[in-house]
């Protein structure tokens, strides 16, 4: 019994072991933070977005990236556009609530909402995203 439940707890103990290793040390902890990507129509709409993503201190920071081409199959058919990507810098554990938010305001209806954690990088910059998104 004992095992099975040390075996069901190790995801949870080793993340606190993770989490108690990088405040001893400093270090930072893989993941832990990610960058979501947002496609979006024109500047205003990436504008109104990503304020609105601010506003609810959803993210640390937001790039908005100038227009872009894109190619992509959209019911059947190869469409060719311009976008803006928003560049949106967050901690790992707001993106299933960043990827809600946002899918409730984009005019898309399937809006690219997607992330991938961020390995390494300036532990300033890092702590200061920590620092500036709320815990869940």
């Amino acid at each position: 019994e004992v095992l099975t439940l040390l075996l069901l707890m190790y995801p949870l103990l080793r993340g606190l072991a993770l989490q108690l290793h990088s405040a001893l040390t400093g270090s930072y902890i893989p993941g832990t933070h990610s960058i979501a990507f947002v496609n979006c129509l024109n500047e205003q709409i990436a504008r109104d977005i990503a304020r609105a993503i601010m506003d609810k201190r959803l993210a640390a920071y937001v790039n908005i990236l100038p227009k872009s081409s894109a190619l992509y199959f959209w019911k059947g058919e190869l469409e060719e556009s311009t976008e803006i990507l928003l560049l949106v810098k967050t901690r790992t554990s707001k993106i299933g609530e960043l990827s809600n938010y946002v899918r409730s305001i984009h005019p898309f209806e399937i809006p690219e909402i997607i992330s991938l954690p961020i390995d390494q990088g300036n532990p300033l910059y890092l702590k200061w995203i920590e620092e500036n998104v709320p815990r869940d």
